[in-house]
């Protein structure tokens, strides 16, 4: 059984806290996208740790695009040495409209093209190949030396994603490393839902 525990998003706090939970024994670190940037914690608790994984739980994906999320997923794996997961949310319409001023529609669709995206940015970065992704929702056609980053031989950040319905659930199942359900979740719901949209997700992809 591995645990995990989150860590606090006050910047002065995550070195001890992120030390202490590594000592202890647990697994991963999470922080979530609540009344701080989720990012910068876990740069600093790469800093101060060697073995745990760290992790958002959950960023916001539809407060920024793919290209930048790209980004900031690159350079947390890299400086980690690979334990960075990257935990994509979509919050509800509300706060993306009238809070983070972006666009909103379709959300499962949009979900699967974003995660897509990120995996063409980061082929084009880690094989050298041209950056050619055109969707419905998001388009990525240009990246030149400059503003390519440093090459690494670490695999790409796992992508999980937090769904509840059974359209992102199905998503998931399709285009993601890992599920993160919601804290209100019952088992039962798990069970009969959750689990059968995944599923569905996943033979839709052909993957195991």
């Amino acid at each position: 059984v591995k645990v995990d525990r989150g860590i606090p998003s006050r910047l002065a706090e995550v070195p001890d806290i992120a030390r202490e939970l590594e000592a202890h024994g647990y697994h991963g670190c999470w922080t979530g996208e609540i009344n701080h940037d989720p990012f910068l914690p876990l740069a600093i608790a790469a800093e101060h740790t060697e073995r745990i994984q760290i992790g958002t739980s959950i960023a916001v994906a539809f407060a920024r695009n793919p290209m930048t999320t790209a980004q900031l997923g690159w350079d947390l794996q890299t400086y980690s040495g690979g334990r960075f997961i990257l935990g994509l949310g979509t919050q509800i319409q509300p706060h993306v409209e009238k809070r983070f001023s972006m666009p909103w529609s379709h959300p499962a669709r949009r979900m699967r093209e974003y995660i897509e995206a990120l995996h063409a940015i980061w082929g084009c970065w880690r094989d050298g190949t041209k950056l050619r992704f055109e969707g419905e929702f998001y388009t990525h056609k240009i990246m030149t030396p400059m503003f390519t980053p440093e090459p690494s031989a670490l695999p790409f950040p796992k992508v999980f994603l937090a769904a509840v319905g059974e359209l992102m659930t199905e998503v998931c199942g399709e285009v993601a490393d890992g599920l993160l359900a919601h804290a209100f979740t019952t088992r039962r719901y798990l069970d009969e839902v959750t689990t059968v949209a995944l599923q569905r997700g996943m033979d839709r992809s052909g993957r195991d």
